[in-house]
């Protein structure tokens, strides 16, 4: 499954480990929590202006999903997580979003 064209699903199960892990293989960078129910990743930028930007087209892939991360936001930096609040742990959506945020131009500042 190509992540970066996938759509999420609200009736999408929990992972199973062995899923998880291939899921987490594909996303350099996103590391799960100590109870593999969260997966987050810091992103650095120069300044505000370009840590906003990347905010923002985080939230246009949220909408546009339905599925909304937890971020911290600084001055130079945004730490991005996902888990699927509704099944309590890891599923498909997670990665999906995952994917489509490293994927942003803005990701690679």
């Amino acid at each position: 499954m190509n992540l970066l064209l996938a759509q999420c699903d609200p009736k999408a199960p929990l992972l199973d480990a062995d899923t998880r892990a291939r899921v987490l293989a594909a996303l350099p960078g996103w590391l799960p929590d100590a109870g593999n129910r969260v997966i987050g990743r810091r992103f650095g930028f120069q300044n505000f202006y370009q840590t906003m930007a990347f905010v923002d087209a985080v939230a246009e892939i949220a909408h546009a999903q339905d599925h909304h991360p937890e971020m911290l936001v600084g001055y130079d930096a945004c730490t991005v997580s996902f888990s699927t609040h509704a099944r309590g742990g890891l599923t498909l959506n997670d990665a999906i979003c995952a994917a489509q945020v490293s994927a942003l131009p803005e990701a690679a500042a």
